[in-house]
């Protein structure tokens, strides 16, 4: 696959239906696999989080999460052929599953969210195999390791996990190998819309790429996070200058 480095992160250039695809392919390896769906914020915290960092580097998958990520790779490089968003490529694998058999698990939440998704994927996707759930609580030691076991002893293909950017790629990171799961995907605060906790944006939202700022005027005590936003676009802006500046000498 082809990819584009976006303040030292590795994007990979693929569609929607390309990181379906992918993903079907990591699935019939059956070899552990982790999938990052990066956006602005994950990309500025790699700068100063060496582990975040390496683990981006090592991720099999990287997709572009943010219309932020799309716009920097067109500045910076080639560019990515479009957004694709976490929650629209974790419905995507939902869809795959349910056609193919996959088994999935769900990892993350407050208490009884995960219970709540798993039912309202079951109604969307007809056949979809949810082999286990449990909500994102739980503490070091002995309740991480029975979560582990539960993990390992439900045999999933596809492991989704919604414990909050960087957490749910660092804890995949720590225990894919371990796991064995062919496909590790950090999914953030998806299961919350399926469970109806939060809503999502309207679609014509979305289309206009604001999904953003509808999630800031619904949930005010985002703006610590968009506030990175800026950053993002002056540190690409500055990167974009110093490749002209090297380019002319």
């Amino acid at each position: 696959m082809n990819k584009v480095r976006v303040l030292g992160v590795l994007i990979d250039s693929v569609s929607m239906d390309e990181a379906v695809c992918q993903i079907t392919e990591f699935v019939e390896r059956k070899r552990p696999h982790l999938v990052v769906t990066a956006n602005p914020e994950m990309v500025m915290g790699a700068r100063s989080d060496q582990l975040l960092e390496e683990i981006l580097e090592r991720a099999q998958l990287v997709v572009a999460d943010g219309i932020g990520v799309v716009w920097a790779s067109r500045v910076l490089g080639q560019g990515v052929p479009e957004r694709v968003p976490g929650i629209e490529l974790m419905e995507s694998v939902l869809a795959r599953a349910a056609e193919l058999g996959w088994r999935v698990f769900l990892l993350g939440g407050e208490k009884g969210v995960a219970e709540k998704a798993s039912a309202a994927m079951k109604k969307a996707f007809p056949g979809l195999n949810v082999v286990g759930t449990h909500h994102g609580f739980f503490k070091p030691g002995h309740e991480e390791r029975a979560l582990l076991q539960q993990i390992k002893e439900s045999n999933p293909q596809i492991l989704l996990i919604a414990l909050g950017v960087p957490r749910q790629e660092k804890w995949a990171a720590a225990h894919l190998a371990e796991l064995g799961v062919p496909v590790a995907m950090g999914v953030g605060g998806s299961f919350n819309v399926w469970a109806g906790v939060d809503k999502r944006a309207p679609r014509w939202v979305r289309e206009m790429n604001l999904e953003w700022l509808y999630r800031l005027i619904r949930q005010p005590w985002r703006i610590r996070r968009v506030m990175v936003l800026p950053k993002f676009v002056i540190t690409v802006l500055a990167e974009r200058f110093s490749q002209k500046g090297t380019a002319s000498q």
